[in-house]
């Protein structure tokens, strides 16, 4: 390795904070295994998990290797961090559901080729016996500590409920350190900056019981103008499932981020050159358009590849680049919620917005694979859209490479 990649992560925006960080830096300049963990609360990742994902993705370039836990042992409990109330708990088939759908996501962001791991924690918190490790772990926890973090003090503060299911998450958070240390020489977690109490809960855990040395690396969480996290809309979270969040959609999401968020934003969501950021995060006014782009397409191209981000970009120049420069530039034809009861038929669509001149001429298009709803290419001729799939701003229809039309829906 040349350069220190902690020097790296620092200058693109990855440090909020580290635990011994002049040890931390020293170790880093040998190769090193170090592991991140996400919580299997639904079947997909968020826009909100891209950071340690990408954190990973820049240490394991750096020659050191990478365990991604998909959290189906510490699922089970839920993760009391950053809330107001007591978690709804999953059923174990959901758990199970979730982790299958967040495995594949993980995969995409370390090469198992060259050492990454991509493991769930249920196949060793499953097997711990509750006496053992009360007597072996447990005993290692303050209970009074523990109450005085954040997010315990802050509930109790606020006169909520905390159970003991809860308080029970940090302790298995802990154990993954210990097991992974024990296991593969992992001696660094990586997290975002909500976890920092449990990430120092691991690395004592790791001091106390193994009597050798661990850190901590959190990123900072990011937000927008308003102070909530990026990667919400109005509509919900931006999914990296593409039947969740179309990759026109993720697209969309970076191109529309506020101006003041992009120069973060390119620091630690890509993959693109500190060198060209730099360039990108000098431009001003409407040349800031041109960083939007940048950062929207290294970003879906991780997440769903390069084809779809080179057709998620040309929908959106198609859409917003044209002469006007607005979508309005893009017909647009409106049909009631009564015309969407129980769906209505692609090639009814494609004949009412004049993108087809029959049903004849509909049927060859889809045939042909020149049938579009958004970036989705139709292959069924008697494909059904149903009211549920028509976003607030439209339902997106194309017609070979440059014919594009919108149906809105009115009540």
């Amino acid at each position: 390795m040349s350069a220190n990649v902690f020097d790296t992560l620092t200058r693109r925006g990855f440090v909020s904070a580290a635990s011994n960080t002049t040890e931390l830096h020293l170790a880093l300049e040998r190769p090193i295994t170090f592991y991140v963990g996400f919580d299997p609360s639904a079947p997909s990742l968020t826009a909100g998990h891209l950071v340690t994902l990408m954190m990973a993705h820049h240490l394991q370039q750096a020659s050191h290797r990478p365990i991604l836990i998909a959290g189906g042992g510490t699922g089970l409990i839920g993760d009391p961090s950053d809330r107001s109330g007591t978690r709804t708990l999953l059923t174990e088939a959901d758990v199970i559901a979730n982790v299958r759908g967040i495995r594949t996501q993980l995969e995409l962001f370390v090469d198992l080729d060259d050492g990454g791991l991509v493991l769930n924690n249920a196949d060793w918190l499953g097997e711990l016996g509750y006496l053992q490790f009360l007597r072996d772990i447990g005993r290692h926890f303050s209970v009074n500590e523990i109450m005085a973090t954040e997010t315990y003090r802050r509930r109790l503060d606020a006169g909520e409920n905390l159970n003991f299911i809860e308080i029970n998450y940090r302790l298995l958070q802990a154990y993954d350190f210990l097991h992974l240390n024990r296991t593969y020489g992992c001696t660094l977690q990586i997290a975002g900056s909500d976890q920092w109490a449990n990430v120092l809960a691991g690395i004592d855990l790791v001091r106390r019981v193994e009597r050798t040395q661990a850190f901590g690396l959190v990123a900072p969480l990011l937000t927008t103008g308003d102070g909530k996290k990026m990667g919400k809309t109005a509509a919900g979270a931006v999914w990296l499932d593409a039947t969740r969040t179309s990759p026109f959609n993720f697209y969309q999401y970076w191109i529309n981020l506020a101006d003041p968020l992009v120069p973060q934003a390119l620091g630690v969501l890509t993959k693109l050159p500190e060198a060209v950021i730099t360039e990108l995060c000098d431009l001003r006014g409407a040349d800031i358009r041109r960083a939007k782009q940048a950062l929207a397409h290294d970003v879906t191209a991780t997440v769903h590849g390069t084809d779809a981000a080179d057709e998620a970009r040309e929908t959106s120049r198609a859409l917003f680049e044209v002469s006007t420069g607005t979508a309005e530039a893009v017909p647009v034809t409106s049909i009631t919620a009564a015309d969407l009861k129980p769906g209505i038929a692609v090639i009814d669509l494609l004949i009412r917005t004049r993108l087809a001149n029959s049903r004849g001429e509909a049927r060859r298009l889809i045939d042909q694979g020149g049938a579009y709803i958004g970036t989705r290419r139709v292959t069924d001729p008697d494909a059904v859209v149903e009211h549920s799939e028509f976003p607030d701003d439209g339902l997106l229809l194309r017609a070979g490479r440059k014919r594009y039309h919108r149906v809105l829906v009115t009540p």
